[in-house]
């Protein structure tokens, strides 16, 4: 066994990220920065690998490979983009809800689309005066005929731009079981998407507002019941969330110790190296210290996840000290470059901003802290590790065998999904291609 729950075939996965991420993905991190916009084209390619259907079964098209394998992609992405390791992280989140709450008929329809990298998925919840009071929302959903009629407006969506199915959480009734959840395809009448915003980092991800005004979206596109957004909102948060996230700021972490260690190396001073000084030592050592602690709690989490096993806990943690830690390195870092971290020239100041950005959503620290405090005092709610355990165990059966690692492997031959026809015979349509053939993809088929 390899470190932290990994293997070797999560590591020939990690080896394939890290080389597409660094060929494909860092030559256009300045152009990104420049821009302070959405960038389409490498999304879609990130896409096309495969790689948001980590967790979906393959039986659907997906990997089938888990949660672990899922943080490692994000973390090798994240490590050179952290706006890219968020666009990733958002779709998968996205996926949560269909895996939780869709019935086979959507499963069929939309996990094989998502597998292949045809559909970005999105999940939105948030609204302008309720926050992250998820109780507090005010978008609703009257049911007309064979139809929902959304209205209302949602904040913060990550991927709000570039995608094709977005999962809304609006108020059906009153109280805690007045929330139910649909999926919204981005070319229904009525859903439109808010201008971008420039933000302090992550650029080239969108986290922008998405409108409903009289929008009609089939009755067959609820997920679960009418009844169920909150839980739809609350599981999506908790075990897909708050790892996804944790594994952002993972993958910063490691980025900023990499790129200061190479400064401390190459800064000379008095025909010396920095790294040479008894006080570089010490901020490099504790940079590391978090990193090690950091790390070991993201993948911890997240073999249990796999396992079947109760972890809401170990979840909130992993991500209360990935994301606090993650800021204190980048601030170390900042002190260690001085003035050099001031210029764009340099990355480490990307590197915070961007740290700051994986604060908020899925719960801040104080909300992390606030519910292992209740833990602590036995008072412990929601429990979807367990509740979902079924849907998060990673069976065997789904994981390609050690002697099937070759150092080459083409992608397995296509199968042609099934195809949902609604009730007025159209099928489900989005911008791209949501009906063509499904590719099953080895884990470690190079990207394409």
């Amino acid at each position: 066994m390899h470190r932290y729950f990994t293997d070797q075939r999560h590591e020939a996965l990690r080896h394939r990220v890290r080389d597409f991420a660094e060929s494909e993905v860092r030559p256009r991190i300045a152009e990104m920065e420049a821009s302070r916009s959405v960038c389409h084209d490498l999304s879609r390619l990130i896409a096309r690998q495969g790689w948001i259907g980590a967790t979906v079964h393959r039986a659907y098209g997906g990997m089938g490979a888990g949660h672990v394998a899922k943080t490692l992609i994000i973390e090798e992405l994240s490590r050179v983009s952290a706006a890219m390791g968020a666009m990733v992280q958002a779709s998968q989140l996205g996926v949560a809800k269909i895996v939780h709450f869709g019935s086979e008929e959507q499963k069929k329809t939309w996990l094989p689309a998502i597998a292949s990298g045809d559909c970005l998925p999105t999940i939105a919840v948030t609204e302008p005066q309720s926050g992250g009071h998820v109780l507090g929302m005010s978008s609703t959903a009257v049911r007309d005929g064979d139809d929902y009629v959304l209205n209302g407006r949602k904040i913060y969506v990550g991927n709000s731009h570039v995608g094709d199915l977005h999962g809304v959480v609006v108020r059906t009734g009153e109280g805690s079981k007045g929330l139910s959840a649909f999926l919204v395809e981005s070319d229904t009448p009525g859903f439109r998407v808010g201008e971008q915003q420039p933000a302090m980092g992550l650029h080239g991800f969108s986290f922008g507002e998405l409108f409903f005004d009289n929008c009609r979206v089939p009755a067959a596109n609820l997920l679960g019941r009418e009844g169920d957004g909150l839980s739809v909102a609350y599981s999506s948060s908790v075990l897909y969330g708050r790892p996804n996230l944790t594994a952002v700021s993972l993958g910063i972490h490691q980025a900023v110790l990499d790129e200061t260690t190479r400064f401390c190396t190459e800064r000379q001073r008095y025909g010396k190296p920095l790294a040479d000084l008894g006080n570089i030592k010490l901020k490099l050592g504790r940079i590391q210290s978090r990193l090690l602690l950091a790390r070991l709690s993201a993948y911890h989490a997240v073999h249990l996840l796999d396992q079947g096993l109760p972890c809401d806990a170990e979840l909130m943690n992993a991500k209360l000290v990935n994301v606090e830690s993650a800021l204190e390195s980048a601030r170390d870092a900042m002190d260690i470059h001085a003035a050099c971290g001031l210029f764009t020239d340099r990355p480490v100041e990307r590197f915070l901003r961007d740290a700051h950005h994986i604060f908020a959503p899925a719960g801040t620290s104080d909300i992390q802290l606030l519910r292992l405090g209740e833990l602590a005092l036995g008072r412990a709610q929601g429990d979807w590790s367990s509740r979902l355990a079924d849907l998060l165990r990673l069976e065997p059966s789904e994981w390609p065998e050690e002697d099937e690692v070759p150092d080459e492997v083409p992608d397995m031959a296509p199968a042609d999904p099934p195809v949902t026809v609604r009730t007025d015979g159209t099928t489900p349509t989005v911008p791209g291609q949501r009906t063509g053939p499904a590719h099953r993809h080895s884990w470690f088929a190079r990207p394409r």
